[in-house]
């Protein structure tokens, strides 16, 4: 399927790199998640940042609170199929260790490491290694002094400036492998956070609503905060903060980068009517067999999964592969073309299959497999559709009675 890029300007931002991910200038949109094991089991983090990395994950960030988690990156990195960033929060020496274990990026925050000789002798170090920093500031850990400052409540200016003050520390030994995070749970804060600081800085942004809480309400707030910075243009790499399996992180933020189109697409793009009156099948269900069916296969194709055949090739033309129900049987069709007729029972399987096929051989060549069955899949699909028509109408939600109802009360 062709999708439509955003209309947006990107803005251009210094281009650094997370290992062999860019991040900023033209790279494109980076995803990122973190592990939630304990950073010693090398193999249980392994297995989780494995998984991150077939939902979508570019980058994979991993704890680093005590000696024995450096130990695990040390470990964790050589194995490891993305970029690793370790997450450093109040001892400085845990950045260091991380830097000796090999990490690709390190996360420092502003609020918790202060001493300005630690935050130097970080940099430094990095530095000498080629490591770019990111700043992630965070609206529940801001400096105490800041907060002060700003009326003792988290504000954008409190954190931008928490941002700022980090940067002057690094412009001191001469670092400027930087990337920024402005943080916080409050979707409109973080959003003015995120817009000020862009006006004032062009190093790449880490973009994200931290501690968005569980699905659905988290999925809600990450991709108003988000999806609203990328679509003006700020925005380098995203990170959904949800309190759930981080897998599910990766895949939203995957998802909203292809939804977007600031993202060629990966996996299947699944596609479902509300459902209606006229609908012969349990659309709710079909729809999410279908979604756990294409789950782990990459294909990148959108799919359609309509409840009827009066509205439903046609409401799904553009879909790249689709079915529709009726008469207990499902209208197979590919670019809006009826190609087959299947059991209820086996549509699932045979979308599957479908999607396979056009993945590996294309297009024409699905149409040419069809050939000898498109006239018969043709007919069947009008059949069910002249049936459903007779039998519930062209208005099955019987709206225009409603509408009826309504005038005539105004005439009254």
């Amino acid at each position: 399927m062709q999708l439509i890029k955003s209309s947006y300007e990107r803005k251009k931002t210094k281009k650094l790199m997370v290992g062999n991910v860019g991040v900023g200038g033209d790279a494109p949109i980076s995803v990122q998640s973190m592990t939630i094991t304990k950073t010693a089991d090398v193999e249980g983090t392994l297995q989780q940042i494995y998984a991150l990395a077939a939902a979508g994950a570019d980058i994979v960030r991993c704890t680093c609170n005590e000696p024995e988690a450096a130990v695990g990156l040390a470990r964790i990195v050589p194995r490891s199929p993305v970029p690793i960033v370790a997450d450093i929060h109040h001892q400085y020496k845990r950045a260091l260790e991380a830097l000796e274990a090999g990490v690709d990026c390190l996360r420092l925050n502003p609020g918790n490491i202060r001493k300005p000789e630690h935050i130097k002798a970080v940099a430094s170090e990095a530095k000498d290694r080629n490591i770019p920093i990111r700043i992630g500031v965070n609206g529940g850990s801001l400096d105490p002094e800041l907060y002060e400052k700003y009326g003792s409540k988290v504000t954008p200016e409190a954190m931008v400036e928490s941002a700022l003050r980090e940067i002057d520390y690094f412009n001191q030994v001469d670092f400027d492998l930087i990337k920024i995070s402005v943080k916080a749970s409050s979707v409109p804060l973080m959003i003015e956070a995120y817009r000020q600081l862009s006006e004032q800085v062009d190093y790449p942004l880490h973009l994200g609503v931290t501690e968005a809480g569980p699905p659905p309400a988290g999925i809600v707030k990450s991709t108003a905060g988000i999806a609203t910075l990328l679509n003006e243009g700020i925005g380098d790499t995203i990170r959904y903060s949800l309190t759930t399996d981080p897998v599910e992180e990766a895949r939203m933020g995957r998802t909203l980068l292809e939804s977007l189109g600031l993202r060629e697409r990966k996996n299947v793009d699944l596609i479902a009517c509300p459902s209606c009156g006229r609908a012969e099948i349990d659309v709710y269900e079909v729809a999410e067999k279908a979604q756990q069916a294409f789950q782990d296969k990459e294909l990148p194709l959108q799919v359609a999964v309509m409840g009827c055949v009066v509205n439903g090739p046609g409401e799904a033309r553009d879909a790249d592969l689709g079915i529709a129900a009726g008469n207990k049987r499902g209208h197979l069709f590919i670019k809006g073309v009826n190609v087959a007729v299947v059991p209820e029972d086996e549509m699932v399987d045979a979308l599957v299959e479908w999607a396979t096929y056009i993945s590996d051989n294309g297009f024409e060549a699905a149409l040419e497999r069809a050939k000898s069955t498109r006239e018969e899949a043709r007919k069947a699909a009008e059949q069910d559709r002249d049936r459903n028509l007779q039998a519930k109408g062209e208005d099955a939600n019987a709206s225009e009675a409603k509408v009826a109802i309504i005038e005539k009360s105004r005439e009254e």
